[in-house]
C-alpha cells in the first residue's frame, strides 16, 4: 500500500513602517501554529464544500500571546472603535505555497491610539464580534512585541506551505 505523508506549515512577517518607508521594526519569518478548528473550517470543510467551510479573507493584530490549537480568537486582538481586521490579497507562489499579504495603512486610521502588537491571526470574517465558524482562527502567530503609532503602516505577510513525503 502507498502512503504518503502531508504537511503544513505557517510562516508570518511583521514590518512596523515609518511615514517616510523606513522599517522600524521586523519580525522575521516566523512559524505558525494553526488552530484544530481553523484546519475543519478551512481545510476539511472546504475540500469537501461542507457546509460552513470558510477560506482565509482577513488578518488580524493583537497584543496577546501565541495562539495555541485550541484556541477560535486572536489574544488581545485590536478592535479600536470598529473591527481592525484588514482583507489579505492571496498569491499562490508556488504549486504548494499560498501567500496572504496585507498592509494596515495608517491613512485608514486603523489604531485610534499607539499599541504594542505581539500576534497575528488569519480569519475568514472583517468582524471580530462574529460567533459563527466564519470568525474562526484559522492560523496565528507571535512575535516580539514592538510599538505600533498612529501615523505608521503595518506590513503583514503570511506563507502557507504544503509539503508531501
Amino acid at each position: 500500500m502507498n502512503k504518503s505523508k502531508l504537511t503544513i506549515r505557517g510562516f508570518s512577517r511583521v514590518q512596523i513602517e515609518n511615514p517616510d518607508g523606513k522599517i522600524m521594526g521586523d519580525s522575521g519569518w516566523c512559524k505558525n501554529v494553526a488552530t484544530n478548528g481553523g484546519i475543519q473550517t478551512f481545510l476539511v470543510k472546504s475540500l469537501g464544500s461542507i457546509a460552513a467551510s470558510a477560506y482565509i479573507a482577513y488578518v488580524g493584530l493583537g497584543t496577546g500571546s501565541a495562539p495555541n490549537v485550541t484556541h477560535t480568537t486572536l489574544d488581545g486582538e485590536l478592535t479600536d472603535d470598529t473591527n481592525t481586521r484588514e482583507a489579505v490579497s492571496a498569491t499562490d507562489v508556488s504549486s504548494k505555497t499560498l501567500r496572504l499579504t496585507n498592509t494596515f495603512s495608517s491613512s485608514d486610521s486603523f489604531f485610534t491610539a499607539a499599541h504594542n502588537i505581539a500576534n497575528i491571526g488569519l480569519f475568514a470574517s472583517s468582524l471580530t464580534s462574529d460567533a459563527s465558524t466564519q470568525g474562526t482562527l484559522f492560523a496565528g502567530n507571535t512575535f516580539a512585541s514592538s510599538s505600533c503609532n498612529t501615523n505608521q503602516n503595518v506590513n503583514c505577510s503570511y506563507e502557507i506551505r504544503f509539503a508531501t513525503a
